[in-house]
């Protein structure tokens, strides 16, 4: 298999909003490249931490042509999903023009239908375009479960599918997939809490998101994990794990940029319907960020 961009820590970055609800482009760019000069290996704009499903078509062109010249040699992996095929094949093909080098496929918004009609959709939206393809598999959000089958019978019909972002929140999923797909795609983490133990498994990269606030322990952690320097990455694991964890519930948007306002790098503005968490939620997340700074490693530069 040739090299693809899908390895490594691939954060999936939020998206900046100004007070008056547009999208903050100086942050974006900012934000993005502290994470890449930290270490990461690429950007995932557009997907379900950056609020897709809230941007017109217009901003997420505009997000993407800004990310694209922000981040140089290191590529821009857009989420794709749309409500209809015919306006998610249309966001690939932006995408490429716009000069991403990949895309993360999602199932179609709203719709829950039968396997055969999200692979029909996901099939379609992989062969819009020639760049590599990672498919997006989380049933517990989307309503959607890409089974290793299905994943095989996609891969044998498309040479750009090229991984997986599992986000099942099984490990016995990802031994699946690789034992049936025997090396023609790869695996990466969809789930923050489940980094160790996917990468344990064979997960070759993270799509990750507390990443937005914490780059250099994101990138380390996984380096450890990957190097199988397993008390070392042990040690690091169980301090980022509370962190982790916020990105496990539905309210993880809200959640993981009030860490990224807490240490400095981001507001915790979201776009409607979502709004800033409140009551015991907020007061738990609060107190687990500032267990979390009062203990932070140090990491490798």
């Amino acid at each position: 298999m040739t090299d693809h961009p899908f390895r490594h820590v691939l954060p999936a970055i939020t998206t900046p909003f100004t007070q008056d609800d547009r999208v903050d482009h100086a942050f974006l760019g900012k934000h993005a490249k502290w994470q890449l000069d930290a270490g990461c290996s690429g950007i995932i704009p557009l997907g379900s931490l950056g609020e897709g499903a809230t941007l017109d078509f217009d901003e997420k062109v505009a997000i993407l042509e800004t990310l694209v010249a922000t981040a140089g040699s290191k590529p821009v992996l857009p989420g794709i999903a749309a409500l209809s095929t015919r306006q998610a094949q249309k966001l690939a093909e932006a995408a490429k023009q716009a000069g991403c080098r990949g895309l993360m496929v999602l199932p179609a918004y709203v719709h829950k239908g039968e396997l055969r009609e999200a692979e029909a959709h996901v099939s379609a939206v992989i062969a819009a375009t020639d760049l590599p393809c990672m498919l997006y598999n989380n049933p517990i959000a989307y309503g959607t479960d890409f089974t290793p089958q299905c994943i095989a019978r996609l891969a044998e019909k498309h040479a750009n599918l090229r991984a997986v972002k599992e986000s099942s929140g099984d490990s016995r999923r990802v031994s699946g997939v690789l034992a049936l797909l025997d090396g023609r795609i790869d695996v990466l983490v969809g789930m923050d809490d489940m980094l160790v133990e996917g990468v344990a498994v064979g997960c070759k990269g993270w799509v990750a998101g507390l990443v937005n606030a914490f780059p250099k322990e994101s990138v380390q952690l996984f380096e450890l994990a990957r190097d199988r320097k397993h008390a070392e990455a042990t040690a690091l694991y169980r301090w980022f794990l509370p962190l982790l964890r916020l990105d496990t519930v539905p309210e993880f948007v809200q959640l993981i940029k009030l860490v990224q306002q807490q240490v400095g790098m981001g507001d915790e503005r979201c776009r409607l319907p979502r709004l800033p968490v409140v009551g015991a939620m907020r007061e738990h997340a609060l107190q687990v960020i500032a267990d979390a700074l009062a203990k932070r490693p140090e990491v490798q530069a």
